[in-house]
């Protein structure tokens, strides 16, 4: 912080986040009391776990960029996220640059050239927070070119927060409606594996059911034709029956879905979770 001014506007801010902890209303009061401090772009909240697709809490991205910014990611290139890494491998801090864990080399990256180069952003930050159950929340603040990189100062400005953050977004995740809606529970480790093998089976064909589990494992169009044998445009076509069949029109969708389902597979017996889930109540 560079003045009593900044103090008393972060203070003011951060003080209706804290008020907003437990409702819909928390990570909009949270990101524009850092974003008083620090210009930011498309801020973005992920729920991370190691075996898991990722899932979007919260967003403010213009639809213009959404696919780019989220179908895109989902679609694969994730798993080469420098912050996806290191959030599922045991982060030690609380901030993360991508310049710096890339070590200033992030344009010769396969995640820059198959995704981040289509971003239109310059630069990007991430905070971290660490909860239960394997899961970690990253909030993550991105620079378009007429802002430019972050600077020197305003990267410490985040730093200086970056305590706050985290500790506000965990008190957040403890909160029962949150934690019920959105975590993965310790626990259920074991499972994960069965939902992968079992989810939309009753929905789709043997060749569609294989696309669809490398794709809710993470891997592109280009590397699940590779596993299957099969070309990149019947990977393509199975693709799109898919999404009709489960009714979804996104990846984001789709991987919704498959986490919203988790909570029937103890009711499923071992079968297709969809088939509770999508039945009527």
């Amino acid at each position: 912080m560079n003045s009593i001014n900044q103090l008393s506007q972060w203070n003011r801010d951060v003080s209706r986040a804290i008020a907003a902890l437990g409702q819909e209303t928390f990570f909009p009061a949270l990101i524009d009391a850092i974003n008083g401090q620090v210009p930011i772009n498309y801020p973005q909240v992920w729920l991370y776990h190691r075996d898991l697709p990722p899932r979007v809490l919260y967003h403010q991205i213009p639809r213009s960029a959404l696919a780019a910014q989220v179908d895109e990611y989902l679609d694969g290139p994730y798993r080469e996220d420098p912050f996806y890494q290191t959030s599922v491998q045991n982060p030690k801090s609380r901030l993360y640059r991508l310049s710096r864990v890339t070590l200033g080399k992030l344009e010769q990256t396969e995640y820059y050239r198959d995704y981040y180069s289509d971003t239109g952003t310059v630069d990007e930050a991430a905070y971290v927070a660490k909860l239960h159950g394997g899961n970690v929340i990253n909030l993550s603040m991105m620079r378009l070119p007429q802002q430019g990189p972050f600077t020197d100062e305003e990267y410490e400005t985040l730093y200086i927060l970056a305590d706050p953050v985290s500790e506000l977004i965990k008190s957040h995740s403890e909160h029962d409606d949150f934690a019920v809606t959105n975590l993965i529970q310790p626990g259920i480790d074991h499972q994960i594996d069965l939902a992968f093998r079992t989810f939309g089976e009753s929905l789709l064909s043997p060749r569609e059911k294989d696309v669809l589990e490398l794709m809710l494992r993470g891997y592109g169009t280009d590397t699940s034709a590779s596993r299957l044998d099969i070309a990149v445009e019947t990977v393509r076509r199975h693709r799109k029956s898919i999404y009709r069949k489960l009714d979804v029109s996104s990846q984001t969708d789709l991987f919704s879905l498959f986490l919203n389902s988790m909570s029937c597979l103890g009711e499923a017996g071992g079968q297709d979770p969809l088939k509770i889930y999508m039945a009527p109540r």
